[in-house]
C-alpha cells in the first residue's frame, strides 16, 4: 500500500481539492484508503483546510479504533462495508457534490444521458435507498446498489465513489457530478435523449481499452 505517512498525506490533499473544486462544503463529505487490517479514514468534523496527515485515523476490520485520537468519520461503517464487500477497492469518497445531491434529493438515478455515465461502471449511475448517515443500513443500501459499480448517489444524502487509489476515487467523483449537472440541464428544457443499452454496452467495451493501459 506505500508509505502510510503519504496515504495519509493524500486524503488531505484530496479533501483540500474537494473543497476547492466545489465537490463538498464544511465539514461534509470524508474519504479513505485500504490499508493492511483495516483503512485510513478522515476523522469527523474537522474542515479541509485543518486537516493534517496525523489526524487521518486507522479502523481495522473488525470497526475498532484508538479512542484515545481522534474519532473517525461519523460514515466510517459505509466505508468499512465496501472495503469488505469489495476487495478491488483500494479507495473511497463521500461528498455532497450540488448537482449530484439535487438528483439524489429528488430521487433520481443518473440515466444513459452521455457516454461519460459509463465512468461509473454501467449505463447508468445508480441511486442508492435512504438511509439515516453513519448507520449500519445505510452502509448495507451502499454495498448492495455500488455491487458492479464505481458510484452511486445517496437519496436525499450525495454521492459516493470508489476506486484502486484516492485520485482514481476522486475522479470518478469529479466525473459524476459533471454528468449529473448535464442531465441537470437537460431536465430544464425537456430531458434528455439517452442512449440506449446496446450503445453504453459497447461504450463499457471501448472503456476497457481506453488510456494508458498496463501491458501484460
Amino acid at each position: 500500500m506505500g508509505n502510510e505517512q503519504a496515504l495519509r498525506q493524500s486524503m488531505v490533499d484530496v479533501m483540500q481539492q474537494m473543497d476547492a473544486r466545489g465537490l463538498n462544503r464544511g465539514t461534509s463529505g470524508n474519504v479513505s484508503i485500504r490499508v493492511d487490517g483495516g483503512m485510513l479514514v478522515t476523522p469527523s468534523g474537522v474542515v479541509p483546510g485543518r486537516l493534517t496527515a496525523e489526524q487521518m485515523v486507522f479502523v481495522d476490520n473488525a470497526g475498532n479504533w484508538d479512542d484515545q485520537g481522534p474519532r473517525p468519520s461519523s460514515e466510517w461503517r459505509m466505508h468499512l462495508g465496501l472495503y469488505l464487500a469489495r476487495g478491488e477497492v483500494g479507495a473511497v469518497v463521500h461528498c455532497h457534490s450540488r448537482h449530484a445531491t439535487i438528483l439524489a434529493c429528488a430521487g433520481r438515478e443518473i440515466p444513459s444521458v452521455h457516454y461519460m455515465v459509463a465512468v461509473a461502471g454501467g449505463a447508468k449511475v445508480p441511486l442508492a435507498p435512504y438511509a439515516t448517515f453513519g448507520s449500519e443500513e445505510l452502509a448495507h443500501a451502499i454495498a448492495a446498489t455500488l455491487d458492479g459499480y464505481r458510484a452511486c448517489l445517496m437519496t436525499n444524502h450525495g454521492q459516493i465513489a470508489v476506486g484502486r487509489t484516492i485520485h482514481q476515487a476522486l475522479a470518478v467523483a469529479d466525473e459524476v457530478e459533471e454528468q449529473a449537472a448535464v442531465y441537470c440541464g437537460t431536465l430544464a428544457i425537456g430531458g434528455p435523449l439517452l442512449l440506449d443499452d446496446a450503445e453504453m454496452a459497447r461504450i463499457g467495451q471501448a472503456f476497457m481499452r481506453y488510456g494508458q493501459q498496463k501491458q501484460g
